[in-house]
């Protein structure tokens, strides 16, 4: 049973729910809907309310499409109609007072996802001290389009605004804006560091997380390279009128036969971050060595077991993985090296591991290896039996969040997932945003990293030898 609790904020006051000592205020506005006159706009303030704004529901979501084929029987989907998708969600301590604070932003390859995904209920973090705060942006054609007279990142701008709007209203929920942590996973771990880049965002987070994110932006014209396509596909220019005159629901079925049957390593271009002077000047890979922020970074072993289904990893020969490492100037001894700590894998896992590590891992490692500030490297190894999955992309999530047991979870890890793994994880990460300490050491020359499987131990960096000959 829950109570109502209250928190009045610079444009209102909002009603709330209470239960079990975590107060959760939901579907917050941080910006104004951009939709209408805001539609390929920057983010524009919220407008303020008159009386009491009930928050007890997630707000809308931006518009997405679900997840097509095997990717969708793992991966949930909420659809929650409406034009109000810059939204926060909140919960609390029920007396917390200058707590800490965390930030999520959710992955979706920056065209899918949302905060209302029931795994990402920050009750644990709440129950833990921490004031936990979630968010929506612009996804896909409405978010990361490149345009010619129209603003670029337009989700990162949103991310931008909800961090400005945590920092100027998180003290109503009883959080700390001097302690503030960005943590995101895959997508929303690019836009942590895309944030970290930002001259102007960076001085509002005190800590980063960076789970499984791709770490480089694009020049604009690579990034853009979807949305040529797409206005090509629609006969439409790529400009803001022609995109502001084109539904969203038509910009979602033209994405959707442009990438049907794409993967990370080939077929049609994803969307992307954008090299752009007014949103992101420079390439987060190139600013995270610089900076002062303790971060904590991670990949999980096995992540290309989510993006290529069986059949697919079967499908990949000899001659199609020399095509793909030449493509991408990877050389022959690192092919070698890979058979070498991986002997039993065929070609096609063999081309999953190097997509890995080529797309998350050995950027990590580079970014860990060039901080002076603390830097701690983790690695999620336990193993789901759910059709061999292994560690796959975003097999952590569930236990981050302590909510392995969940339908969401169950569908990856199993319905006997290790307890003891996600109080192990979430306390790590709890431990980070209160201290910046996650209870391990600094990633350094040693390159000591954290390896969470069923048994969890500090370990030197794995596979070492074909990460560092990756380009």
């Amino acid at each position: 049973m829950s109570d109502t609790a209250t928190a009045t904020i610079s444009t209102g006051t909002l009603r709330g729910t209470t239960s079990d000592g975590v107060r959760r205020f939901l579907g917050i506005p941080y910006a104004a809907p951009p939709f209408g006159e805001n539609r390929f706009r920057e983010p524009q303030p919220a407008a303020s309310w008159i009386g009491v704004r009930e928050a007890t529901a997630f707000g809308p979501t931006a518009p997405q499409l679900p997840y097509a084929g095997a990717i969708g029987e793992l991966l949930g989907t909420v659809r929650i109609n409406g034009d109000d998708v810059l939204t926060a969600n909140v919960w609390a301590p029920e007396k917390a007072d200058g707590a800490p604070v965390v930030l999520w932003i959710h992955g979706g390859a920056f065209e899918r996802g949302a905060a209302a995904l029931p795994t990402y209920d920050g009750a644990a973090f709440a129950r833990a001290g921490i004031v936990f705060v979630s968010i929506n942006y612009r996804l896909g054609s409405e978010g990361f389009s490149v345009l010619d007279d129209a603003p670029r990142n337009l989700g990162l701008q949103d991310a931008a605004a909800a961090l400005a709007w945590v920092s100027r209203e998180i003290a109503a929920f009883g959080g700390s804006p001097a302690q503030v942590t960005l943590m995101g996973e895959s997508a929303g771990g690019s836009l942590v560091a895309a944030l970290l880049a930002r001259d102007d965002s960076r001085p509002l987070v005190r800590r980063a997380i960076i789970q499984s994110g791709p770490l480089q932006a694009q020049s604009a014209s690579k990034a853009g390279r979807v949305t040529a396509q797409l206005a090509r596909r629609l006969g439409i220019a790529t400009t803001r009128a022609a995109f502001a005159a084109t539904t969203s629901d038509r910009l979602l079925e033209a994405r959707r036969v442009q990438s049907a049957g794409a993967s990370p390593m080939g077929g049609a271009p994803g969307f992307q971050l954008a090299l752009d002077p007014d949103s992101l000047p420079r390439s987060p890979h190139e600013v995270l060595p610089e900076i002062e922020t303790p971060l904590l970074i991670g990949t999980n072993t096995d992540e290309y077991r989510l993006w290529f289904p069986p059949e697919a990893l079967d499908g990949i020969t000899r001659t199609k993985l020399l095509i793909a490492r030449l493509a991408l100037r990877i050389p022959g001894r690192a092919e070698r090296a890979y058979r070498a700590e991986w002997p039993e894998a065929s070609t096609g896992e063999i081309f999953g591991q190097i997509a890995t590590d080529f797309l998350l891992r050995a950027p990590a490692t580079r970014v860990a290896l060039a901080r002076s500030a603390p830097t701690h490297v983790y690695e999620f190894a336990w193993r789901s039996p759910v059709r061999d999955l292994r560690a796959a992309h975003a097999m952590e999530l569930g236990f981050v969040f302590q909510r392995a047991h969940d339908p969401d979870s169950v569908r990856m890890a199993g319905l006997e997932p290790p307890r003891a793994l996600g109080l192990e994880m979430n306390g790590a990460w709890t431990r980070f945003i209160a201290s910046g300490d996650p209870g391990w050491e600094p990633f350094g020359s040693d390159r000591l990293t954290r390896l969470f499987d069923a048994r969890t131990e500090t370990v030197a960096q794995r596979r070492m030898e074909s990460l560092d000959l990756l380009p």
